[in-house]
C-alpha cells in the first residue's frame, strides 16, 4: 500500500523528475524540480493558491515516483521525453510528431550530392533547414539541379568510380558523370561551394560570381558556357525577386509567438535562415484556459526542440518564460554552440515578433469550426449576460477597466472595448495615473473612470457644435465592467452619477484563488456556471483588460529604467541617448558594444564613446 505522507518524507533534496499516477497506475502528470523534496510536497499542502486544474489532479493522485538526475538540465530533458512518451492528462501537450525535411549536402563523401533527408546526423555533411513542406524542399532541389549538373546517384565513388556506365542524367546534360572518373574534382567542388552559398542565402554574392564567369566566357569566345551562365543568372534573379529579407542580422533565427482563444492556443513559429523566411508552422494546443501564457510558451519550446533536429543560434519569443536559463543551457548543448533566447522589446526583432503574432492570430481565427463560429457564440454570450443582469437591451458595446501597479509604483489603468462580444482594439485606451500616489486601486480607478467619461462629455459637446467629428470617447458603452467587486462598482457608479450619466455597471466577484466566480450588479451577487457562455466571455474580457494594463505598466517601467541608466553617464545628453538607442536597439546591446562600435554612432566622439564604455565596465 502506497502511503503518500510517508513517501513525502523520503523525498531527496535533489534535482529530478516526478511522475504522478492515478489508482490505475496511469501517469497523469510529469514534472521536473530543482528540489524534488520541496516541489512534490507543495502539491499536497493547502489548496488555496492552486488552480482548479491542479486541485483536480491532486485528488486523482494515488501514488507517485521520482527519478533523480545530476543536473536541472538533465531533469528538463527527461521531463520532456516522458511527457512525449506518456502524454499525461494534466500536462500541456504539443500534439505534433512532424519530422521536418532538410537539405543535405554530402560533403563527407567524394563528389557530394544534394539530397532531401528527415534526420540530421553528426556525419560531417552540411544540413540546411528545416523546411515546413516537402514542396519547398523539392522546389529548391529542382532549382539547384537545373543550375548545376551534379550527381544524384548513391554510388560509392571511392570504390565504384570507372566501374559503371553513366546514367541517363549524363546523356541529357543533367550530370557530369563523375562515376567515369573524368571530372576535375576541383571544378565539381566549385559547384558544390556555390550551391552551399545559395542554400546559405547568399544569392546576391553567387549572382556576382556567375555574372563574372559569364563575362569571362564571352570574352574568351566560349559562347556555349556564356549562354549556360546567362541562364543561371536569369534563374537566380527570378528567385531573388520572390524572396524577402525580413532580418538584417543574417543570423539563423526561430521566431515564436502565440494567440489565445477559448481554451486553446495557436503557437506560430517562423524559421528565418540568413535573414529570409524559409518556412513557418503553427501548432494548436488545447485545454489551456487555466495555464499562464509563459507556462504554455515554456512547454511548447521544450517539446518542440526535443523533437527538432536543428536548433538555430537565436530564438525570439514574446516574453520571459519559465526555466529560461535551463532551457538555454540545454539548447546550447543540443546545438553544440551558444544559443540565445531573446525577448525583444523594440527594433527589428520586435517587429518580427509582431509579424509572427499577427500570423498566429490569423491562423487561430481560421483554424476550426469552433473558431469560425466564435462571433455567433460571442453574441450569444452577451445575450446570456444581458438576461442574467435583466438589462432592457442587449449591450452592443462593453467597456472593461483594470488597474496595474507594482508595489504602488507606476500605477496605470486600462480600458478595453468589446463590441458584439468581440474586442475592438482600435478603441482600447491606456491611462497613466496622475493624481494618486501609492497602491490605491480605488482612487486610481476613480481617476480613470472620471477622465474617460469627462472627456467623452466634452467630445459630445464639441460634436454638437460641429467642432469635432465622432471620436471613440464620445461613444459611451451600454455596459461598464469593473475588474473588481462591490467596492470598484461603487467607485465607478459614484463617478458616473456625478457626471449625470446613466450606464449599467457590473463588477467581477472572485474566489480565494483570484478567479471570477460571479457578477455583482445592483448590490446583488449573481452566480455564474463555469461552463456557461457568459462565464467564458467575462473571463475573456477580464484577461484582455489585465493583459493590456500589464503591458502598459511594463513599458513605462522599462522606459523609466532605461532613462535612469543612461542619465547617469557623463557627457551623454538626450541627443546622444537617442542615437545610441536607435543604433543598438536596447541598453543591453549598448552595454556589450565595443569601443569602436560606440565611436561609430552618430553624434558620438571618442571621449563620449569611452565614457559609455567605461560606465558599463566599472
Amino acid at each position: 500500500m502506497f502511503n503518500i505522507d510517508e513517501e513525502l518524507k523520503k523525498l531527496p533534496d535533489k534535482p529530478g523528475v516526478y511522475l504522478m499516477k492515478d489508482e490505475k497506475g496511469q501517469i497523469i502528470y510529469v514534472g521536473k524540480a530543482v528540489s524534488l523534496k520541496k516541489r512534490v510536497r507543495q502539491y499536497f499542502q493547502s489548496s488555496r493558491n492552486k488552480t482548479p486544474k491542479v486541485n483536480a489532479m491532486v485528488k486523482n493522485i494515488d501514488e507517485f515516483e521520482y527519478i533523480i538526475t545530476d543536473t536541472e538540465v538533465e531533469a528538463l530533458i527527461l521531463e520532456s521525453n516522458l511527457i512525449k512518451k506518456h502524454k499525461p492528462k494534466y500536462n500541456i501537450l504539443l500534439r505534433d510528431d512532424k519530422q521536418y525535411p532538410y537539405i543535405k549536402v554530402t560533403t563527407n563523401e567524394k563528389y557530394p550530392r544534394v539530397i532531401k533527408v528527415r534526420k540530421v546526423k553528426k556525419d560531417g555533411a552540411k544540413y540546411f533547414g528545416p523546411y515546413t513542406s516537402n514542396g519547398a524542399v523539392n522546389d529548391t532541389l529542382d532549382i539547384i539541379r537545373n543550375l548545376y549538373p551534379i550527381r544524384t546517384c548513391k554510388l560509392n565513388l571511392e570504390k565504384d568510380i570507372g566501374k559503371v556506365r553513366p546514367c541517363l542524367n549524363y546523356h541529357i546534360g543533367r550530370c557530369l558523370a563523375p562515376c567515369q572518373g573524368n571530372v576535375d574534382e576541383r571544378v565539381y567542388m566549385e559547384m558544390i561551394n556555390e550551391i552551399i552559398m545559395f542554400l546559405n542565402g547568399r544569392e546576391e554574392k553567387l549572382l556576382d560570381i556567375i555574372e563574372e564567369k559569364m563575362k569571362r566566357a564571352s570574352k574568351d569566345l566560349d559562347f556555349e558556357s556564356a549562354a549556360r551562365y546567362r541562364d543561371q543568372v536569369n534563374s537566380l534573379k527570378h528567385i531573388l525577386e520572390k524572396q524577402k529579407i525580413v532580418s538584417t542580422t543574417m543570423t539563423d533565427q526561430d521566431v515564436i509567438a502565440m494567440a489565445r482563444g477559448i481554451n486553446e492556443v495557436c503557437v506560430q513559429i517562423f524559421f528565418i535562415r540568413s535573414g529570409k523566411v524559409t518556412g513557418r508552422e503553427h501548432f494548436m494546443i488545447t485545454d489551456t484556459d487555466e495555464q499562464a501564457r509563459i507556462e504554455v510558451l515554456s512547454s511548447f519550446i521544450k517539446q518542440f526542440y526535443l523533437g527538432s533536429a536543428y536548433v538555430p543560434k537565436e530564438i525570439l519569443i514574446e516574453e520571459e518564460i519559465e526555466d529560461i536559463n535551463t532551457i538555454t543551457e540545454w539548447l546550447s548543448q543540443k546545438r553544440g554552440s551558444n544559443v540565445y533566447i531573446k525577448v525583444p522589446k523594440r527594433g527589428e526583432k520586435s517587429k518580427l515578433i509582431n509579424m509572427v503574432r499577427s500570423n498566429a492570430i490569423q491562423t487561430l481565427d481560421k483554424y476550426s469550426d469552433k473558431i469560425k463560429k466564435k462571433m455567433k457564440r460571442s453574441k450569444e454570450a452577451v445575450q446570456e449576460l444581458s438576461q442574467l443582469l435583466s438589462l432592457e437591451n442587449i449591450p452592443k458595446r462593453i467597456e472593461a477597466f483594470d488597474i496595474s501597479n507594482l508595489q504602488g509604483v507606476e500605477s496605470v489603468g486600462s480600458m478595453v472595448v468589446f463590441e458584439d462580444g468581440e474586442p475592438k482594439k482600435s478603441d482600447y485606451r491606456r491611462f497613466k495615473i496622475k493624481t494618486i500616489t501609492g497602491a490605491n486601486d480605488y482612487g486610481s480607478m476613480e481617476e480613470i473612470i472620471f477622465r474617460r467619461f469627462n472627456r467623452g462629455l466634452k467630445e459630445k459637446e464639441l460634436i454638437k457644435e460641429s467642432k469635432l467629428g465622432i471620436e471613440s470617447f464620445s461613444i459611451f458603452p451600454d455596459l461598464i465592467m469593473m475588474d473588481g467587486g462591490k467596492g470598484q462598482v461603487n467607485v465607478a457608479k459614484r463617478v458616473v452619477d456625478t457626471l449625470g450619466i446613466d450606464i449599467p455597471i457590473c463588477g467581477l466577484v472572485k474566489d480565494d484563488n483570484h478567479r471570477t466566480r460571479g457578477i455583482i450588479y445592483e448590490n446583488k451577487e449573481i452566480s455564474l456556471k463555469k461552463n456557461s457562455k457568459s462565464f467564458n466571455f467575462i473571463t475573456r474580457v477580464q484577461d484582455e483588460a489585465h493583459r493590456f494594463a500589464i503591458n502598459y505598466h511594463r513599458s513605462l517601467r522599462d522606459k523609466k529604467m532605461f532613462k535612469s541608466i543612461l542619465d547617469d553617464i557623463k557627457g551623454i545628453g538626450d541627443k546622444r541617448k537617442k542615437s545610441l538607442l536607435k543604433h543598438f536597439g536596447s541598453v543591453d546591446n549598448i552595454k556589450s558594444a565595443k569601443l569602436e562600435e560606440l565611436s561609430n554612432v552618430d553624434g558620438m566622439n571618442k571621449k563620449a564613446a569611452l565614457s559609455v564604455y567605461n560606465f558599463f565596465r566599472e
